[in-house]
């Protein structure tokens, strides 16, 4: 980035110092000073889906996401993540996510709202005492005795940002069961008893049965523009955990439903 590009960024207050005061550009030089940078992205891709509230205290923050926003800021989003929506939306720029879910799954994601309570609720995946339920459309599996716990061992593949099922002791787990079936998909209750990255995308592709509109698995697709019309079928639906503050039992669930393009009779309950 050249000179003249950095001189107008901080005029616009987005080169700040700890204590979020704009750094000038004919500030003194200090040593030791920390700088922070609001980084920006020319052309960032917008999202028209909105952000669902599912609830808001002063510990958490359950948001309902919507399909292809980022949780945080990466690669081209910075302003279009969950994150950046909230903090426009409650005014709160604390706010910390307790997990993840992919960019293109939508559905339940819980954030701290506060950093004294924040380790108790992060302990809760961290020794997994919180249940997570995920829905997803994908091909049928009629050879596959239902239900089943699927384990495999998960490791970084090619490109870096894909996962792969290699051999050795299993790290990931998760419980697979059929809501519906279709003729041309069934839809699946899946509970992943691990958090590792894609867990539910690779372990449903190396079955023979990847989740509808994946575009990284089992093979990746050449990169293209988001398709709103045709997402990747995966919804997190629930998350359920005894409340480590008041012992109380919550259950959280989305508002969102997968909807797969298909004739109305080509899906029946299983």
């Amino acid at each position: 980035m050249d000179l003249p590009t950095w001189r107008e960024r901080m005029r616009r207050g987005l080169v700040t110092v700890p204590d979020d005061s704009p750094l000038a550009p004919d500030a003194e030089y200090r040593a030791g000073l920390t700088v922070h940078y609001r980084r920006e992205v020319a052309d960032e891709p917008s999202l028209p889906a909105d952000v669902g509230l599912v609830h808001v205290d002063e510990h958490l923050v359950v948001a309902d996401k919507p399909h292809f926003l980022p949780v945080v800021p990466s690669g081209s989003w910075v302003n279009e993540t969950l994150v950046a929506r909230l903090a426009a939306r409650l005014g709160r720029t604390d706010l910390v996510p307790l997990h993840r879910i992919d960019r293109l799954t939508a559905g339940l994601v819980l954030l701290s709202a506060n950093a004294a309570t924040r380790g108790r609720f992060q302990a809760l995946f961290r020794e997994r005492r919180i249940v997570k339920r995920y829905e997803a459309f994908a091909p049928p599996l009629p050879a596959t005795a239902l239900p089943c716990v699927l384990r495999h061992r998960l490791e970084p593949g090619e490109p870096f940002f894909r996962m792969r099922v290699t051999a050795g002791a299993p790290n990931a787990e998760t419980s697979l069961d059929v809501l519906e079936r279709g003729a041309r998909a069934w839809r699946y209750s899946l509970e992943p008893h691990t958090g590792r990255k894609h867990q539910l995308r690779v372990q449903m592709a190396a079955l023979g049965a990847a989740i509808l509109g994946d575009p990284w698995y089992p093979e990746l697709q050449p990169r293209g523009a988001d398709d709103f019309e045709r997402p990747l079928q995966l919804l997190a639906r629930e998350l359920e955990f005894d409340d480590p503050l008041t012992g109380e039992r919550r259950r959280f669930a989305s508002a969102r439903s997968l909807h797969l393009r298909a004739e109305p009779d080509q899906c029946r309950t299983g």
